[in-house]
């Protein structure tokens, strides 16, 4: 009998803790197993290992567990981490507070910067300088640090973090004073900028360094506990953390440094849609992913998932935010998915989010004493969810409250419940096609020249009405697309992200110190890499450029090709820049052109799923039909539509709109004239008419 290996990926969301398993053997894929459970705040470890009963998985027979988590960026907005002290260069106390006068609503007179995570009186200084090269201009004194650290104690501080000026340059002082602080307080939560970022921007890094101590001892005991609820139930492999870089990180890694994982969740869903990308044959796309309180998107161009560290929470359009400056996937994030509230203002105008029923109580149609008419009530109500199959059948849709719920936004109209509903369906479709816009027109992406991959819980449900407002022909949905996050993390590799600041003008004479940056942080990775047992020969690289005009203060980032730069090449590069540059802000410059740093990205496998295609059986379609249903379009208005059984259709079945497609975890709603087709790893492809 063939041995199997079963790998799972679990993923932690606002609303519900999401679970996929490949149970595989040497012929391929020999099983799916998929399960959601309610997320269980504070305690949101018990959620994975509920989701894990739930699928009837025995954690001793796991031999690959990763997992994504939203526990640091909760505990950032909902300001739930510890008292932090800083402790930075002389006369640099207020780099936190000055932060930046870029600010979003700038003729707002009475405009107020976002309140510091350390207080002014818990932000301390040491004497030495370091220059922006590195060179030591007035020698580190630690004579002071102990007071500092007595403060710190007497006021309760739980966490300390160390942003020295130009240590992204030079870490040596941030290295002595971290070392220090580890021998006189053993027991504090500690770190450093440069653990997190080699690049410069003063604020930023010292923010970076802020937050993720602020986090550090909150994610520390959460994955603490994880590991040891699934030690105790049997589980004595690595468990491996997914990052915001779309890579998977090991367990002592980011207990160090949990700021990694703000984004963790989205990141691994974005990095499914490019893999899946990749085996349809389908290399651009935007990646939708819906969930139970948020929508995020994503645009990935020829396979590759864009990251960046210009990364703010917070950020809106009265308030400039707080910046992290770790590497995560570009993405919009808006406050619309399957709880969001519908409301109407004091001027008789319908919203829809960011508010969120969550999952406790849920939208009202959950029967657990919700009130509020939500995304999902409203498909609910119009027949696009199945009230007699809601939540896969576990749940019995309370029609009564949902009808309550939804009049009481009519009233307020002065619309029937129908047309209430409609109305929460488009404005929540056009919020998430805004945010679509802002991740391609506003990037100089062309939509129509990408496939919509929409997934979580909701993506499905209003892919096609969003891809038809932006002229995209194509959307697939793939198999599980309610846990599609968690099978992102079956794809994703080891990845580290390294970026470092070094400043070279782009001309003859230049490649040589360019090559060296790179060959250096090279060798750094493979360093890290075979002290945590990773074979230097499963190391793979990608290396990117980050260039500006000459007198520009920030940078465009360029995909260098393989090989080793020479000054052949700069004049290819500089070309490659020009035109990233032209179709991002729609000009170019005749100016000298400067890199300003390099990204490198380190990758090894560690335990990738690879997906085996089933061929058609020819088996006919009506074996999948469940019968007819009359559904409410909105916008296409009432239609008798066929409803198919997800988990019955094959490889190789079409069909054409109006549909509805249902399976335990997600409906997918297909309108009139659609036409799909099912291919041989069981996802959705749905081709717009026109």
């Amino acid at each position: 009998m063939a041995e199997k290996t079963i790998r799972v990926a679990t993923d932690v969301g606002g609303t519900f803790t999401d679970l996929v398993a490949f149970e595989t053997d040497e012929k391929g894929v020999a099983r799916i197993i998929t399960a959601k459970s309610d997320t269980t705040p504070p305690n949101f470890e018990q959620g994975v290992l509920n989701v894990l009963d739930k699928a009837g998985l025995d954690p001793s027979s796991v031999d690959f567990l990763a997992h994504g988590t939203t526990v640091v960026i909760n505990a950032l907005t909902e300001r739930k981490g510890v008292k932090v002290g800083l402790i930075t260069t002389e006369g640099f106390r207020d780099t936190l507070e000055i932060a930046r006068g870029n600010r979003p609503d700038f003729f707002n007179l009475h405009y107020e910067k976002p309140e510091p995570f350390v207080p002014r009186y818990l932000r301390r200084e040491l004497p030495g300088r370091m220059s922006y090269r590195g060179e030591e201009m007035a020698a580190l004194e630690l004579s002071g640090l102990q007071a500092i650290l007595d403060d710190f104690k007497a006021d309760g501080v739980e966490a300390v973090a160390i942003s020295f000026l130009h240590s992204y340059a030079n870490p040596e002082h941030e290295q002595a004073v971290l070392a220090k602080v580890k021998e006189l307080w053993p027991e504090v939560s500690a770190v450093a900028s440069h653990q997190i970022t080699r690049e410069w921007r003063e604020y930023e890094r010292t923010n970076t360094a802020v937050l993720s101590a602020y986090v550090q001892p909150i994610a520390e005991r959460y994955l603490s506990r994880l590991a040891g609820g699934l030690k105790d139930k049997g589980f004595d492999r690595n468990l491996y953390i997914m990052q915001s870089n779309c890579g998977v990180e090991s367990l002592d890694v980011v207990t160090q440094i949990p700021i990694t994982m703000v984004e963790s969740g989205p990141a691994s869903g974005f990095w499914g849609a490019a893999e899946l990308g990749k085996l349809i044959g389908e290399p651009n796309v935007l990646a939708l992913d819906i969930g139970g309180t948020t929508a995020k998107c994503s645009l990935i161009e020829d396979g590759q998932v864009k990251i960046m560290t210009d990364y703010w929470i917070e950020r809106e359009r009265t308030t400039a935010g707080y910046p992290i400056m770790v590497p995560v996937v570009d993405l919009v994030e808006i406050g619309n998915g399957g709880g969001s509230i519908a409301w109407v203002d004091d001027f008789g105008k319908l919203h829809v989010g960011p508010q969120s029923a969550g999952a406790a109580p849920g939208p009202a149609a959950y029967g657990r004493g919700g009130t509020n008419a939500t995304t999902t009530d409203a498909n609910l109500w119009l027949g696009r969810i199945n009230r007699d199959y809601f939540c896969g059948g576990e749940v019995e849709a309370d029609m009564a409250s949902t009808e309550e719920a939804i009049t009481t936004v009519g009233e307020k109209l002065g619309v029937d419940a129908a047309e209430a509903a409609r109305g929460i369906i488009r404005i929540a479709n056009n919020n998430m096609v805004n945010a679509l816009k802002l991740v391609s027109l506003n990037r100089g992406h062309d939509p129509r020249d990408f496939t919509l991959v929409a997934f979580g819980g909701g993506g499905a449900m209003h892919a096609v009405a969003l891809a038809a407002e932006l002229g995209v022909r194509k959307v697939v949905v793939p198999a599980a697309a309610a846990v599609f996050s968690a099978w992102g993390m079956m794809m994703s590799d080891l990845r580290r992200d390294y970026f470092v600041t070094r400043l070279a003008d782009l001309k003859p004479g230049a490649a040589a110190g360019l090559e060296t940056v790179f060959a250096e942080t090279e060798a750094r990775a493979r360093a890290q890499f075979e002290r945590e047992g990773v074979d230097a020969g499963k190391v793979k690289f990608l290396r990117y450029g980050k260039f500006r005009y000459q007198n520009q203060e920030h940078t465009t980032e360029v995909l260098l090709e393989e090989g080793a730069i020479t000054d052949e090449r700069l004049a290819a590069i500089e070309v490659d820049f020009h035109e990233t540059y032209e179709r991002e802000y729609t000009y170019r410059l005749d100016a000298p052109v400067e890199m300003v740093g390099i990204h490198l990205v380190a990758s090894a496998e560690v335990g990738k799923l690879t997906m085996a295609k089933r061929e058609p059986t020819g088996a006919d379609t009506k074996l999948a039909l469940k019968g007819q249903r009359s559904v409410d379009y909105a916008l296409e208005g009432v239609h008798e539509a066929s409803i198919y059984d997800g988990t019955k259709l094959e490889s190789g079945m079409t069909f054409t709109g109006p549909a509805i497609v249902e399976d335990p975890g997600t409906t997918t709603v297909i309108h009139p004239g659609n036409r799909v087709e099912v291919d041989g790893y069981g996802n959705l492809h749905i081709h717009l008419k026109g």
